[in-house]
């Protein structure tokens, strides 16, 4: 969602009159009803105290290795405190053991050596790291799920809790150090070339800086960067033979360096890729959303597989769905992407809300607190608050008629990225995602950043 705005300006939002809806019916008290049976309420969104209320949730993921879990806002405390205490709860009853997070690859990995390790200041990264597009993830909930992250893992040194980022707008200087640092110890001849590829494309600036920057670099040279990312990639996979050679006599640590160089390496050009579309052109703009998420979906695989571990991805509702709420702007989205890869091994879960605040870019370009009031009739979440629990989840799959076929239907559904105004958007919750947790009221986040102090938001 920031990385589309940061590239093309945000999507044009859609009134909520001109949204095509189904018939209402949210005044059929069957359909609240029917709702109800199948909801599970929800003690709090803190991530304190006992989780035995979530154990409903934990049975709707069942076996899935990867859970996208959304949110409706981009910075709202609550969706960002109720991932937190579903995290921990997936870790210690359903052995989940990564946290995904809509950011950076390179920022994740960061993150990551953290946790597992303590190596730097956690303030620190997330201030250099959650810059651009990503400000809105240094926040103080996001603080708490790390330094809990790292607690776990001082407790528990041989069953560690991993942190990842599977976006690529930002790939930064330690990336490359991998990469090229993996060539000069095992093909020392081919050091040089790789320099001559990369030659321009480390970053030697504030990550705010280097988007910004990369962002004005005309199309041209975008592309003639990419082109030389490419070459890379595909000279570090031509050397698979070899490296399966040598696995022969070395072992498997050999196989899991040269793969990780290899990813790196993708990443980088991911990164390049991205930026290789003529922004320009409203149909480049769309394919370069659809590309995204399909590189954000193949890193949360290649993760997965590769560590083993199940992962909790965190994004928004919109990226984690089955169905796009926008296919002139967003084409397929991530969800869509990781069910065709992981088919049941993939479970979505939506997030919505009915009133409250967030914080969001303004059409000034400032960050401000907005506040929305109760959702209008003939929206979706105007029905869900009826049911009688304040928050709570429900299995989408599971529920029984009539609420099957009014979920089943599109209606205007507050979707809100990083700018505002934004939406509402037709979405039909039963075909976008396998479980909905609802929330009565959400507040806004309260952000780190110099952006914290400037939205209200305020920094604590």
């Amino acid at each position: 969602m920031g990385l589309g705005a940061a590239m093309a300006g945000a999507p044009a939002a859609a009134a909520a009159g001109s949204v095509s809806t189904a018939p209402l019916g949210d005044s059929d008290g069957s359909v609240v009803a029917a709702l109800e049976r199948g909801a599970r309420p929800l003690r709090t969104v803190e991530p304190q105290g006992g989780s035995r209320d979530l154990r409903p949730l934990g049975r709707m993921v069942g076996g899935a290795r990867v859970v996208g879990v959304g949110e409706a806002t981009h910075s709202s405390h609550d969706f960002f405190a109720l991932k937190h205490r579903l995290f921990r709860h997936l870790v210690e009853e359903k052995g989940f053991r990564t946290f995904a997070l809509e950011a950076s690859w390179s920022t994740g990995l960061r993150l990551n050596t953290y946790v597992l390790h303590g190596t730097g200041d956690v303030r620190r990264i997330m201030r250099d790291e959650f810059q651009g597009g990503y400000l809105w993830w240094d926040n103080t909930d996001y603080l708490r799920l790390i330094e809990w992250m790292r607690a776990y893992n001082v407790r528990h040194p041989h069953d560690p809790v991993r942190f990842m980022g599977d976006d690529m707008a930002w790939s930064g200087p330690e990336l490359y150090d991998a990469v090229t640092g993996y060539v000069a110890r095992v093909h020392p001849e081919l050091s040089a070339r790789f320099g001559e590829l990369y030659r321009g494309l480390r970053p030697t600036v504030a990550t705010g800086t280097y988007l910004d920057q990369y962002l004005k670099k005309p199309y041209g040279e975008r592309k003639e960067m990419a082109e030389r990312t490419g070459r890379a990639l595909q000279l570090l996979e031509s050397l698979k033979s070899m490296e399966l050679m040598k696995r022969q006599t070395a072992g498997d640590a050999d196989r899991r360096a040269y793969e990780r160089a290899v990813q790196n390496a993708r990443v980088i050009d991911q990164t390049a890729r991205q930026y290789a579309f003529d922004f320009e052109d409203p149909a480049q703009v769309a394919s370069s959303m659809r590309y995204r998420d399909a590189a954000m979906a193949a890193n949360v695989v290649w993760w997965q597989r590769h560590t083993g571990t199940k992962v909790l991805l965190s994004a928004h509702s919109a990226h984690v769905a089955y169905e796009t709420r926008d296919p002139a702007h967003y084409p397929k989205v991530q969800g869509a992407f990781l069910r065709d890869s992981l088919g049941s091994g993939y479970v979505s879960v939506g997030l919505a809300f009915e009133r409250g605040s967030f914080n969001a870019t303004g059409p000034d370009g400032a960050i401000h607190r907005w506040t929305l009031g109760p959702a209008g009739p003939g929206s979706n979440e105007r029905t869900l608050d009826r049911v009688r629990y304040r928050d709570y989840a429900v299995d989408l799959r599971t529920v029984g008629a009539p609420a099957r076929g009014w979920l089943a239907a599109a209606r205007p559904t507050r979707s809100i990225g990083t700018d505002y105004p934004d939406g509402p958007y037709a979405v039909a919750l039963g075909r976008s995602h396998d479980v909905l947790i609802h929330l009565h009221r959400v507040e806004a986040a309260w952000l780190r950043g110099p952006g914290g102090a400037g939205s209200g938001s305020g920094s604590r």
